[in-house]
């Protein structure tokens, strides 16, 4: 059982922070992995040839781990989750009259790319809406099983949405795309770090996640996995360190035709970064020890007392079988405006997010029962106004 782990991080003791969703704060011990790096600079000849490769090796181990990757290999060090998914949308068989499955109002970086796909070689972009009423979540993903067909080369959704936390059930979805020799790409910004993730459970092709959210690291900074259909793929870019036998620095300049092996030959130039990579490493070994499973768990003790009461009072609240303990949407009833309960709570400095009519809130294990009770004060004083 996890204990609250509040006194690892910063957080000022007059706001209620409910929103990790938009952007984690920062672990203690990640910044002062950040401190160390910056300063470290100050005598570079404290940074020895091996660094570059120890730095991202660490990096993939503790990332292959998190989503249970036998092969750290497999993984590569991203900036975005935009540039990950570049790297897909260069290496998908696809053309004119094929089709790519996106749930309703996903993330852009994970939308934009398959628009660019569609203009260059008419393939179809095919949007699942989000049906409304009761059994909303079971009832989406049948319709995401539903739009895929025989022309369907790729379905590139979220292990859960960004707005309200709706959760896809990922095995079935990836039992259907198999019958149609889809791929599954998958971004995990919204999921990884806090719901268990496995990709020997869900067998995905390819899974995308930026670093500053649910994974508790810097911005710019984020990771990925590319399965056997990249394996001889083509990288977005060329630079020094993708290269095989890059690690022998004397030899640089005899030029190598052939990548790193596995997935490395995707990573962005400089990914052994001195002050971002150490300090993601450091925020993924965290969650590691603390373990995706226990941070549900937290979240479910938490807030399982407040959903409820909502529910109560109106709002609606995804089933828990279809979102995440860590990331759901309070959707308001269509006579209830939103900015007075969104003005409550910018006055008493409970940091949520907006999304539509729908208000998203985003625990963590620094968050207390006294958190709840502030955000549901919003609920109750605006409600009924």
């Amino acid at each position: 059982m996890l204990d609250n782990q509040r006194h690892l991080f910063n957080l000022p003791e007059d706001t209620t922070y409910l929103n990790c969703a938009y952007m984690s704060p920062m672990l203690k011990s990640v910044a002062q992995k950040g401190i160390h790096a910056i300063y470290g600079k100050e005598d570079p000849t404290t940074i020895k040839a091996e660094d570059f490769f120890n730095n991202t090796r660490k990096l993939r181990e503790e990332f292959a781990r998190l989503i249970k990757v036998a092969d750290p290999n497999q993984c590569a060090i991203i900036p975005s989750v935009s540039y990950g998914m570049a790297t897909v949308a260069n290496n998908l068989k696809a053309d004119r009259g094929d089709n790519i499955i996106v749930t309703d109002e996903q993330f852009p970086s994970n939308v934009y790319a398959w628009h660019s796909l569609a203009k260059e070689r008419g393939i179809e972009v095919n949007v699942v809406a989000a049906p409304k009423g009761e059994a909303r979540g079971k009832r989406w993903n049948e319709l995401i099983l539903e739009a895929i067909n025989p022309r369907t080369k790729m379905v590139a959704i979220g292990h859960v949405h960004w707005a309200d936390g709706t959760r896809y059930d990922l095995k079935a979805i990836r039992k259907r795309s198999r019958e149609v020799g889809a791929i599954l790409v998958i971004d995990g910004t919204q999921s990884i770090g806090a719901l268990p993730f496995s990709v020997r459970e869900f067998e995905p092709d390819a899974v995308v996640t930026a670093g500053y959210k649910w994974l508790m690291g810097p911005y710019s900074s984020g990771v990925a996995y590319y399965g056997e259909y990249f394996a001889n793929g083509k990288p977005i870019e060329n630079n020094w360190m993708n290269r095989l036998k890059s690690e022998e620095f004397a030899n640089l300049v005899n030029y190598q035709e052939a990548y790193q092996p596995g997935s490395v030959r995707y990573e962005v130039g400089e990914s052994a970064n001195f002050i971002l990579t150490p300090m993601l490493t450091e925020a993924i070994r965290q969650i590691n020890a603390w373990g995706p499973e226990n941070i549900q768990n937290y979240c479910e003790k938490l807030t399982a007392t407040y959903l409820k009461e909502l529910q109560e009072m109106g709002f609606q609240v995804e089933s828990p079988e279809f979102r995440g303990n860590h990331l759901f949407g309070v959707r308001l009833p269509e006579h209830m405006p939103l900015e007075p309960i969104k003005n409550y709570f910018s006055e008493q400095k409970v940091f949520v997010s907006y999304r539509g009519n729908s208000i998203r809130v985003a625990p963590h294990v620094y968050n207390t029962e006294t958190d709840m009770e502030a955000l549901l004060a919003g609920f109750r004083t605006k409600a009924f106004a």
